[in-house]
């Protein structure tokens, strides 16, 4: 039997870092969480403490004072199912193998 600390969210990690090196460390290290959807921003299949280690892995990389931002959405999966893509990919299409 699942505990609520075992059900996954969607999460739409959405990202802006100034600096090109620090930028791309992030969306490496990202990579292993979800899936790279465009270069800064991914979607994640994740537990509560996957995500409580994301952002923790996250943290390092952002730096506000310098003008860097980032964003979580976390989506129902009624929502999840509207997601609409120019890539002709839909969500339905995609393959579950998140963190």
């Amino acid at each position: 039997m699942k505990t609520l600390s075992d059900r996954k969210s969607f999460i739409v990690v959405a990202y802006d870092i100034s600096e090109d090196r620090r930028r791309s460390r992030l969306h490496k290290r990202l990579k292993k969480f979800g899936l790279a959807v465009q270069y800064s921003v991914f979607e994640c299949l994740l537990t509560p403490d996957q995500f409580k280690d994301m952002k923790a892995m996250v943290r390092p990389y952002i730096k506000p004072n310098l003008g860097d931002r980032i964003r979580y959405y976390h989506l129902c999966e009624s929502c999840r199912k509207r997601i609409q893509a120019t890539d002709g990919v839909t969500e339905q299409d995609r393959p579950v193998l998140f963190a």
